[in-house]
């Protein structure tokens, strides 16, 4: 039977989702707790791999088991195995063809800056700190240039294996409330640090160095090295995975 899992996890002391030999990485964990509920070896596939870092309200995963047990038992007994930085929220048994991955049909974003001053002790692994004054209205207007099914190559990180660079941005939006500033994007798949660099060029124009048409530059561009910095992976949060309705 296949089962599907809703994961929430603070990334800060691990090297992302995907495991790796000897760095400790959200799916080791999972595996390992889910395997000890099942009794056999379990291998989750996710929605999005998150980078080293990235933290997540709601991942999604799936794998197949021959155990039988109810959502749950998936949901506290995984729980019992797990570091408190990890936590399964909620857990179905799914068809088949379900796959985490491959069935989704849109990932949404939040990306959180702090913007102040002085930087904050609470959120330091938390969001990306900025001191310069930040035009939010200014990040908005440029992000409305980025909407779309586009060639998102300047945006693409140098790793990315990612065979086509197409991809289909629904939503980008920029919100304010006091010293907290939210860019949340959400779009039908991302290429590798595609939100980090989205929100590099974003958070220039916001402090002024360029105009709100240099993000439509940058995209038709089509050239990485036109672009700003990758922001740092503490501010990103894999909000959620929106599947068809069957």
């Amino acid at each position: 039977m296949r089962i599907a899992l809703g994961i929430e996890y603070d990334g800060t002391n691990y090297f992302g989702w995907q495991r790796q030999f000897n760095l400790v990485t959200i799916q080791e964990k999972v595996e390992q707790a889910v395997s000890l509920v099942a009794g056999e070896k379990i291998i989750a596939t996710c929605a999005g791999r998150t980078d080293a870092g990235v933290h997540a309200f709601g991942q999604v995963v799936h794998f197949d088991t021959e155990a039988k047990r109810s959502d749950r038992s998936w949901i506290l007994g995984t729980n019992c195995n797990l570091p408190a930085d990890i936590r399964i929220l909620w857990a179905r048994h799914v068809s088949p063809d379900f796959n985490a991955r491959y069935s989704a049909t849109s990932r949404y974003y939040r990306y959180m800056i702090y913007n102040n001053k002085i930087a904050s002790a609470l959120l330091r692994h938390r969001a990306m700190w900025c001191p310069y004054e930040v035009n939010e209205k200014l990040m908005n207007m440029a992000g409305k240039y980025l909407l779309g099914e586009h060639d998102f190559s300047s945006f693409r990180g140098s790793e990315c294996q990612s065979k086509s660079v197409k991809r289909n941005i629904t939503l980008l939006e920029v919100h304010r409330s006091g010293c907290s500033i939210n860019v949340d994007i959400k779009a039908n798949a991302f290429l590798l640090h595609m939100v980090r660099n989205i929100v590099g060029v974003l958070v220039e124009i916001g402090i002024g160095k360029h105009p709100p048409e240099w993000a439509k530059e940058v995209l038709e561009a089509c050239d990485r090295k036109l672009a700003a910095v990758t922001v740092p992976a503490a501010g990103l949060y894999l909000v959620n995975v929106e599947y068809a309705e069957s």
